[in-house]
């Protein structure tokens, strides 16, 4: 996708609180470092400010996110929660349910300033959003639920296997992810989108037909191309190739369909289609799926160590899932560079291919101008955030590459 935004489902003000007082301290700390390896001489300096906010405010969402886990786990407070849902759950079945909601909803609310922050105000502070409190609030509800049932499904899924399988969980467990990751990807855009957005068959037949001999000349299969209303939400342009086998087709927000012309889309959709021709999605998904083995393995051989260390006995109690999600967690971090400096690679052949597919250089360049201003896109990263936060190359790079593709 070319560097569309991440945060978009197609990728969360009282300062009386002490630990608000400590976060905004954090806050300004990295927001100071971030600031001087980001904020230079170039002219487009309000997409230089967001994307500056963005980076502080994704370290702090993990750091955060970290330090309320340790916090929960190291002074008892997750063990104390297991202990009164036991005393008052009729069953052990229902602790694992009842758990999760206490935590999410807690952990919800403690981290509410943030979210709110950075979901809502930023968007609306750089005019990138005019949606309503209301309305983001309707969404913040609904992705909500959809989060905690997903994390009821894994979860119920690991406790039960590690229970019955205490030698091989771990690889039992990473298939059982892998597998419902695929069947998520299958029904997100058939049920999860249209939960958010109103979704409808293109009505501009011209573009239509395009887009449809576009994938009919890389030999690309899908349902149809659709639209949905993204401007009632956002400024921000996005695009989408989604789905799976039957259910496969084509996205476009209106936000792009209205204010790109045939060519540029046709260009972002051949880059797209370029994915699935050199089996990125395949590479993609062997990539993840080994990470995911690699982080089970690992929480199977060093879980013991951690456990002792916060005073429990086995992983397969409830009490030690902020355990199980710092793992995940840091392990995420640690292999974060890695997946994005692969991404990149297969972003870049995918531009080459789709350049190569069309011919359309100068439609290719005018739309990565036009994207990176109407999702104020950093243009020009410093290469330690290049390293850290971006999986698709900069916005110059590729305009860069372009130039120098011979057609």
């Amino acid at each position: 996708m070319p560097d569309l935004e991440k945060d978009s489902l197609l990728h969360k003000a009282n300062g009386s609180a002490p630990w608000f007082d400590n976060l905004t301290i954090l806050r300004r700390t990295i927001l100071s470092v971030v600031e001087g390896l980001t904020i230079g001489t170039e002219p487009n300096r309000s997409a230089k400010e967001y994307s500056t906010i963005k980076y502080a405010l994704s370290l702090i969402d993990t750091a955060y996110l970290l330090a309320l886990l340790l916090l929960f786990q190291g002074l008892g407070w997750s063990k104390i929660l297991a202990g009164r849902i036991s005393e008052i759950a009729p069953g052990n079945l229902f602790i694992i349910p009842i758990y999760l909601l206490t935590a999410y909803i807690i952990y919800y609310f403690i981290s509410f300033p943030l979210n709110l922050y950075h979901s809502f105000i930023l968007e609306r502070r750089f005019c990138l959003s005019h949606q309503q409190i209301s309305d983001w609030a309707k969404d913040q509800l609904k992705a909500g639920v959809i989060f905690y049932l997903i994390l009821l499904i894994l979860f119920e899924a690991f406790y039960y296997i590690l229970k019955y399988n205490p030698h091989l969980w771990w690889l039992i467990i990473s298939l059982f992810w892998i597998f419902f990751s695929l069947i998520l990807a299958k029904i997100t855009p058939i049920i999860i989108i249209p939960l958010f957005f109103k979704y409808k068959k293109i009505s501009d037949e011209t573009l239509r037909r395009r887009i449809i001999n576009l994938a009919q000349k890389v030999k690309v299969k899908i349902l149809d191309v659709f639209e949905i209303d993204f401007s009632r939400k956002t400024l921000k342009a996005n695009a989408a190739f989604v789905g799976w086998g039957r259910s496969r087709r084509v996205i476009l927000a209106d936000t792009l369909k209205d204010k790109y012309n045939y060519d540029e889309i046709e260009v972002i959709l051949a880059h797209e289609f370029a994915h699935y021709k050199l089996k990125h999605l395949l590479k993609l998904i062997l990539i993840n799926s080994l990470a995911t083995i690699l982080a089970f393995y690992c929480i199977f051989k060093t879980s013991s160590y951690s456990l002792r260390l916060f005073g429990l006995s086995s992983l397969s109690d409830i009490a030690a899932f902020p355990i199980v999600i710092i793992y995940i967690v840091l392990f995420g971090i640690l292999t974060q560079p890695l997946q994005n400096y692969l991404s990149r690679q297969m972003e870049r052949n995918a531009d080459k291919t789709a350049l190569s597919v069309t011919g359309l250089k100068e439609a290719f360049i005018s739309m990565m101008d036009k994207m990176s201003l109407q999702n104020l896109s950093d243009r020009n990263p410093h290469p330690a955030i290049k390293f850290f936060f971006f999986d698709h190359p900069p916005i110059d790079e590729r305009i860069n590459m372009a130039q120098e593709t011979p057609l």
